[in-house]
């Protein structure tokens, strides 16, 4: 009896649990299909609420994360799939809830990528933003570019260009036009040594090969004293100088000794002596750019260097043709040039001091004209060296050219302010009030008031003298190294239009091109890539009215390199189809050419580590052909060499196009600005072809 109640109580406790479950169930499912949502109480208490229960700021309520939330409970059951799209809501229900949690943190200052402000003024407070590290490791990595066309991809595929035979491995396309040359009228003068460029359709259309056994350029400094024979290979300067301890052959090298033909001794000695004779000139700081006209192999600008003197070395491509190739792969600054018919393409007072040792030129010939070009380009106040026989040989004839020397440069006011042992030393007046003082009629006159002394492009050179600005302009610079950040004078000068000031745009500019040369260095390591020869191709192009672009107007990009201490020297280019801010890039104490870049440039073939074209293509794409400029480029540029080229989005396609037909290793990647610029970076690295 006692057996079957127990069993009664267990089959009731079942049916009651089994009744209880069904219940539960069911208002489950009833409050799910209702939308109604469940409050749930926090068990956590804190010692407010233990202390007084009753308190209700101690009670901590919470709701349902299904809050204001409804799903198809069916789908949770059978597919485990919550819904996307949630079904109608219903009203909140209001409920005591625990302290909000605290203010999300404000979100980042957006960083000002430009050098103007939200109103169009400008403003020096900007970032220029940074490299992403990953990206750079990987730079270079493939060499095609996908072009977006129609809805396809379609992969470019491009014929390459072609060698040019070895003939050709040291041409330069507008000295070497022998049959213009054939055709001109006379070459008393010198024409021959001018330039003669192809016509269009007959310029370069191939690639320059590099002679048998070309290896990388020996490095900066070491580079000063010797260089391979591979890489220049030919000997007759050594053997016709090799007495004057200009260069020699050691095996497998040429060697520098650094003399000349009037200081076979050595620079050093001869500039030491210079210095002694005349403290006033001051090399590296009141003489900061110098001109070395018939330099030979450029041992006096080599040598000024470790003085901070920066020095452009000129010569002819004449019997002795291979002078400024040897300049330029000891990695000293040099152009081929020739005073003959046509202004050199410097501004006026470019210069602090001109040099010439022994240059083969008559200085008095056609009442001057010659010595008035260096007059044009020398500095108020600045320095004529001579070194040459009329100014310490007792010989008739050479007394006769001294005399007539000495009369030339009184009547260009010039002060010979020392003559010791074989040189000569004259400084050049400070203002017009000499020229102005002379006896009517004397010769040569003044040049006309109109005439603009910086004015370079084919011009013809004139038998007069050229007048010094009232202002004083290119006079009053500053002593290296403060001139290099300081504003000069002839910046009033430059046509701008622009609404804003010159200076504000000149020190905007400089903090623009600062950040960018800096990430630059930091991206690219360029201090391990051991640069010397560096050409910034567009230097001095001016923009529209309120074009920012236009900062690269005075040329911050030389500036910055010098700052990021990196060991090279920059040869600014500014173009003819831009404004001419050639007198300040001079006033600031950095070198720069005129030149026109549908054209070819007056250099021996690898000459150049680094080439930088900001803005070039997309200004010059409306005058000439692309792929001529380009060419151009790998023309100049050393085997192992790199082009940067910093343009519009619309014209990338076209340049990597190129890029990769003349056999370059070519990326093209965003700016620090992001992936929506309108502007780009490609970079080309150059390969050593062979035939």
């Amino acid at each position: 009896m006692k057996g079957d109640a127990f069993k009664s109580a267990t089959v009731i406790k079942v049916l009651a649990f089994a009744l209880l479950s069904i219940a539960f169930f069911y208002f489950g499912k009833h409050w799910s299909d209702g939308s109604q949502q469940l409050v749930f109480f926090n068990s956590r208490q804190d010692s407010a609420s233990l202390t007084n229960p009753t308190n209700p700021s101690s009670q901590f309520v919470s709701i349902s994360p299904n809050f204001n939330k409804s799903f198809d409970l069916s789908s949770i059951i059978n597919d485990t799939t919550v819904s996307d799209k949630p079904l109608e809501k219903t009203p909140s229900v209001e409920v005591v809830l625990s302290p909000p949690p605290p203010p999300p943190s404000p979100p980042p200052a957006v960083q000002k990528m430009g050098v103007l402000d939200e109103n169009g003024v400008m403003n020096d407070n900007f970032e220029v933003g940074e490299f992403d590290p990953e990206v750079v490791d990987n730079w270079g990595v493939g060499n095609e570019t996908d072009v977006e066309e129609g809805d396809g991809v379609k992969r470019f595929r491009v014929k390459k260009f072609g060698l040019c035979p070895d003939s050709m491995r040291e041409y330069i396309p507008c000295l070497d036009n022998v049959e213009a040359i054939s055709k001109l009228k006379s070459t008393e003068r010198g024409e021959k040594f001018e330039r003669h460029c192809p016509e269009k359709g007959k310029g370069l259309n191939c690639l320059v090969p590099p002679p048998r056994g070309y290896r990388a350029p020996i490095t900066w400094p070491k580079s000063r004293d010797e260089v391979w024979f591979s890489n220049v290979p030919h000997a007759r300067l050594a053997e016709d100088k090799g007495g004057q301890n200009w260069i020699l052959i050691d095996k497998d090298k040429f060697k520098f000794p650094g003399g000349g033909t009037q200081f076979i001794h050595g620079a050093d000695q001869y500039l030491d002596q210079i210095e002694k004779m005349l403290p006033e000139i001051a090399f590296g700081r009141h003489v900061r750019v110098a001109l070395d006209i018939g330099c030979g192999v450029a041992s006096f600008g080599a040598y000024l260097l470790s003085r901070n003197v920066l020095t452009l070395s000129v010569a002819p491509k004449d019997v002795h043709e291979n002078q400024i190739q040897f300049a330029l792969e000891r990695g000293v600054p040099a152009m081929v040039a020739a005073i003959a018919t046509h202004r050199l393409l410097y501004p006026s007072q470019a210069f602090e001091l001109i040099h010439c040792s022994r240059c083969r030129i008559n200085w008095t010939r056609d009442d001057g004209i010659l010595l008035l070009e260096v007059n044009r380009l020398l500095r108020a106040g600045g320095y004529f060296v001579w070194a040459a026989q009329p100014v310490y040989k007792h010989e008739a004839a050479l007394e006769e050219q001294w005399e007539e020397m000495v009369n030339l440069t009184t009547r260009l006011c010039w002060n010979l302010v020392k003559k010791e042992g074989y040189i000569a030393i004259w400084q050049k007046p400070l203002n017009n009030s000499c020229y102005l003082s002379r006896e009517e009629g004397t010769q040569p006159p003044l040049c006309d008031p109109h005439d603009d002394p910086d004015d370079v492009w084919y011009v013809d050179l004139k038998a007069c003298i050229t007048r010094l600005p009232e202002e004083g302009y290119g006079a009053n610079i500053t002593t290296w190294p403060s001139r290099l950040q300081y504003p000069p004078d002839r910046l009033q000068s430059i046509q701008v239009d622009s609404y804003l000031s010159r200076k504000e745009l000149f020190n905007a500019e400089s903090k623009f091109w600062k950040e960018i040369i800096e990430s630059y260095v930091r991206a690219w390591h360029w201090k391990k890539l051991k640069l010397r020869n560096v050409m910034d191709m567009r230097a001095g192009f001016g923009g529209g009215k309120n074009n920012v672009l236009s900062i690269a107007l005075f040329n911050r990009f030389a500036a910055a390199m010098i700052e990021n201490q990196l060991d090279c020297w920059v040869l600014n280019v500014v173009s003819v189809s831009g404004k001419n801010t050639l007198p300040v890039i001079f006033d600031r104490g950095l070198l720069g050419v005129m030149h026109d870049w549908c054209e070819p440039f007056d250099t021996y073939p690898r000459t150049y580590d680094l080439l930088h074209a900001n803005g070039l293509f997309s200004i010059e794409q409306k005058r000439c052909n692309m792929s001529t400029i380009m060419l151009e480029m790998d023309r100049i540029l050393r085997p192992g060499g790199r082009a940067y080229i910093r343009d519009s989005v619309a014209v990338m396609d076209e340049l990597q196009d190129i890029g990769k037909a003349m056999g370059w290793h070519v990326t093209v990647r965003d700016t620090s600005e992001g992936p929506h610029a309108s502007y780009k970076i490609l970079t080309g690295d150059k390969h050593l072809l062979r035939a």
